[in-house]
């Protein structure tokens, strides 16, 4: 039997009024809270009002069945437990109500002892499936939290490597906050918000991840690159999404592996181009070439601000989106800083 905790709030759905009478009455003697409806329309109302615990729904009446009404109660209700009650001892019938969802079922004429035995088995079992949805809520809960911590932790230790690399190179030293920075802002400008804004500023902080892999000798080289040292070089996209891979979503492995892709298809990987090129990749690509030019380099100096925005203007339609890159201008003349 169920104790004091378990009483519940009981909805008696039958069209003869006797037989809910009857019920009524046992069950408000068993300290349960009973009300009661004549058929589909009462339940209906009475269901949204009450929201009760437990429903004893009999099979056949007038209009709409308990039948048809079940699967409508387990959908909108599914915290609600449900108990048939039928005059029809027709297996088919039974297996169908507990297929569908249904707790239990009481055959009439109703011993009434037997249905508040079956009402207080019922309660007592949708309470132990709530406290299990509780646990498993709980317990995914707190593996959720765990995997995040240990996401974070993952691409803190990536980010801080990363910083420490190009902070042995002068000439690559605060390059990935700075094009993360140009990013959002030209993300901003674009009226990118949320999360897919956190995925642009992430994407660009690990987009040269890669380069953890790429000689040193080739990054610094004084001439032109060969073209073996050039794909050397171009792999620092597909390796680096293969680091940062176990941790992130696919917008930011998408933004880490097409950062180097021309919108015309003519860049490093000539298999897509224009709107196949995911929009934070061709962000990315305007903040770092914007980033790279404008930063000294050991084949040149440094180029102004006006000549870096001029050269992504003038490669609109080639290398960079043009909307990309008139976002990046109207966000370099309201006054982008760069922190060199």
């Amino acid at each position: 039997m169920a104790n004091s905790t378990e009483r519940g709030k009981i909805l008696i759905v039958d069209d003869e009024k006797a037989v809910r009478t009857a019920i009524n009455r046992r069950l408000t003697r068993a300290g349960h809270t009973c009300t009661e409806a004549a058929d589909a329309n009462g339940l209906i109302n009475r269901i949204n009002e009450d929201r009760p615990q437990l429903v004893i729904l009999d099979i056949k009446m007038p209009g709409r069945s308990g039948n048809e009404l079940l699967p409508e109660i387990i959908a909108a209700f599914p915290g609600t437990a449900v108990v048939m009650a039928t005059a029809v001892a027709d297996p088919n019938v039974i297996v169908e109500c507990m297929r569908g969802g249904a707790q239990d079922y009481i055959m009439k004429p109703f011993d009434l002892e037997y249905v508040a035995q079956i009402v207080d088995k019922a309660l007592e079992k949708r309470k132990l499936e709530q406290d299990i949805k509780k646990f498993q809520d709980g317990l995914q809960a707190e593996v959720e939290h765990q995997r995040k911590e240990t996401q974070k932790l993952f691409l803190n230790s990536i980010e801080s490597l990363v910083f420490a690399l190009e902070a042995k190179d002068k000439y690559t030293a605060g390059h990935s906050r700075r094009v993360a920075y140009i990013a959002v802002a030209i993300g901003e400008k674009l009226g990118i918000s949320g999360d897919e804004l956190d995925n642009i500023r992430l994407g660009a902080l690990l987009h040269d991840t890669g380069k953890i892999a790429v000689d040193h000798s080739i990054m610094n080289k004084p001439g032109r690159l060969t073209e073996d040292e050039y794909r050397h070089v171009m792999a620092h996209a597909s390796i680096g999404a293969g680091i940062v891979k176990p941790v992130v979503n696919q917008q930011i492995l998408d933004i880490i592996i097409h950062h180097h892709d021309f919108y015309n298809g003519k860049g490093y990987d000539q298999h897509i181009s224009g709107d196949q090129i995911p929009l934070g990749a061709k962000i990315i690509a305007v903040a770092d070439s914007y980033d790279a030019m404008t930063s000294d380099r050991p084949y040149r100096n440094a180029l102004t601000g006006e000549h870096g925005v001029n050269e992504i203007l003038r490669c609109s339609g080639t290398q960079f989106d043009p909307v990309v890159a008139q976002a990046f201008h109207q966000v370099y003349l309201s006054g982008i800083e760069k922190d060199k």
